[in-house]
C-alpha cells in the first residue's frame, strides 16, 4: 500500500493551478534541482497560508531536501496544510500517526485526518479508513463501514481495495458473500498486477 508521497511528487506538479508568485518560483527551482531556493520560496509561500506550499515544505522537512531534516517542522507544515482543506497533508498526517514517528501514534487522531482526507475523495485515504474500520483501530470496529470505504477506493481504481474488497465478499465479511462480485474486484486488481489477486483469482477457477 501507498505511504508517504515522495519527493518526486514536487516536480509533477499541475499547471492548472494558479500558485502565489513564492510558490510558482520554488516550484520551477524545485524542477531545476536547486530545492534550497526551492524551500526558501516555499517557507514564504506557506507563511501566507498558501496550503500547497505548506505541504511541499513538510514534505522537504521530511526528507532534508533543500532544508536540514526535521521531524517537527515536517508535521509542523502538514498540520498546517491539513487544516488549511489540502487533501493529501491530511493523509499525510493521518498515516504519522498511524505509523510515522513512534512518539506520535496516535490512533484518534490518525482516524480524524484520515476521515477529512477520505472525505474529499482522495483515494489513499478511502483505503486506509477502511483498513482502519476492519481493524478497529482509532474508531470502533465496522466491517460495513470498512467495505463502504474499500469499495469508494476500488472505485478510483485503487487495486489494493479493489482486492480487499474482492476478500470480503469471499467471506460476507460487512458485505452478503457473493463471488460474482468477488471475482470482479479480483479481475480488475489483477489486471492491474495486484500478485496476491492474481494468486486468488487462480484459486477460484481452479475450485469451479
Amino acid at each position: 500500500m501507498k505511504r508517504l508521497i515522495p519527493v518526486i511528487v514536487i516536480l509533477l506538479l499541475g499547471t492548472s493551478l494558479v500558485y502565489a508568485d513564492d510558490y510558482e518560483d520554488g516550484a520551477v527551482a524545485a524542477r531545476k534541482g536547486d530545492f534550497t531556493t526551492a524551500a526558501k520560496k516555499f517557507e514564504l509561500a506557506a507563511e501566507q497560508g498558501h496550503a500547497q506550499a505548506q505541504f511541499t515544505l513538510g514534505l522537504l522537512y521530511g526528507v532534508g531536501k533543500g532544508v536540514q531534516k526535521s521531524k517537527n517542522k515536517s508535521v509542523k507544515w502538514y498540520r498546517k496544510a491539513a487544516e488549511n482543506g489540502h487533501a493529501i497533508a491530511q493523509y499525510s498526517l493521518g498515516m504519522i500517526y498511524f505509523e510515522g514517528y513512534r512518539e506520535l501514534r496516535n490512533d484518534e487522531k490518525s482516524y480524524k485526518w484520515l476521515r477529512k482526507s477520505a472525505e474529499q475523495g482522495y483515494g489513499d485515504a478511502q483505503l486506509q479508513l477502511g483498513l482502519l474500520y476492519w481493524l478497529g483501530q482509532g474508531v470502533d470496529q465496522n466491517y460495513k463501514d470498512a467495505a463502504k470505504w474499500y469499495l469508494l477506493a476500488a472505485q478510483q481504481s485503487n487495486k489494493d481495495a479493489q482486492f480487499l474488497l474482492a476478500s470480503m465478499y469471499m467471506e460476507g465479511q460487512g458485505v452478503l458473500q457473493d463471488d460474482k462480485e468477488a471475482m470482479k474486484w479480483l479481475r480488475r486488481a489483477a489486471k492491474q498486477g495486484h500478485a496476491e489477486a492474481q494468486k486468488m483469482l487462480d484459486l477460484m477457477r481452479n475450485r469451479k
